[in-house]
């Protein structure tokens, strides 16, 4: 799509599906971290650089009378975000963090009004973007989500059925954009055959729809002249392809990325060493 200036949106997003050792640390007086549930993932997972396995260490399932502070904590990041600048919000309800653990079946076992049935899992992270688009203006406010995904072990018994309500109630808060991530796109680094589709999603929702992952340029194209979707989201690419555009319109060969430097500390290597085109 093309643009007359650079949107620039942050990312809030709140937890992991259970906090490594180290990221215990992390937390206020190292305390547990949060989630929907006590569930403790089962066994070794990899983590997101799609290499390295780690054991994750049990998390505290957060109280009902607790869960409209963090409510709170999503929309004072918001705002924090529009006072350093950026142009919006994008909501992370995708990828195990804190908003898909109450989503997920597979990791909510709560028995409140946050829980069992599909309304009231989906009750927090309404509740959040409610807040964010208040705060900030629904103009400004987007959401990941990644119904299909089952990263961390969080998982759906009846994604499409997630994928669909989360898209039709988004429409009463008129947010910006919905982003989901394909069917395709299980685990880390993984894209594997499967008849799913966002469509229904993209049927429900009103605002623009947005698609991602294992998009190249020749199928990303065919998203947005089937309608599949209104813009599709390039990540691991655009980090490899600082030119990624420019590269697309020239139909030119892109650097490939390495996944060992997706997440080191280096503020270089990996993020802004790779290459631009002659």
């Amino acid at each position: 799509m093309a643009s007359t200036r650079k949107e620039a949106f942050s990312s809030v997003r709140f937890g992991t599906l259970e906090g490594l050792p180290m990221w215990v640390n992390y937390q206020p007086n190292r305390q547990t971290p949060v989630s929907s549930s006590d569930r403790k993932i089962s066994a070794k997972i990899m983590r997101a650089n799609g290499k390295d396995f780690v054991d994750f260490s049990p998390p505290r399932a957060l109280k009902t009378e607790e869960i409209p502070q963090i409510v709170n904590d999503f929309r004072l990041a918001a705002r924090n975000a529009i006072n350093a600048g950026f142009d919006g919000v994008e909501i992370h309800g995708a990828h195990g963090y804190l908003v898909d653990q109450f989503m997920k079946d597979s990791v909510n076992n709560r028995t409140d009004q946050y829980g069992g049935t599909l309304e009231n899992r989906c009750r927090f992270p309404l509740e959040v973007v409610e807040a964010v688009a208040d705060e900030i203006g629904a103009d400004r406010v987007g959401i990941r989500l990644s119904p299909f995904a089952g990263y961390l072990e969080s998982s759906d018994s009846n994604p499409e059925a997630l994928g669909v309500y989360m898209a039709e109630a988004l429409n009463k808060y008129s947010i910006l954009y919905a982003h989901f991530v394909e069917p395709r796109m299980v685990t880390v680094g993984e894209s594997v055959a499967t008849n799913k589709s966002l469509l229904p999603m993209r049927k429900a929702f009103k605002g623009a729809f947005l698609v991602a992952g294992g998009y190249g340029r020749d199928d990303g194209n065919e998203a947005i002249t089937s309608g599949k979707a209104d813009l599709v989201v390039y990540g691991r690419h655009f980090l490899a392809n600082p030119d990624l555009p420019r590269r697309f319109e020239l139909n030119a060969p892109l650097n490939k990325y390495d996944r060992d430097t997706f997440y080191i500390p280096d503020p270089v290597v990996g993020y802004t060493d790779y290459p631009f085109l002659e």
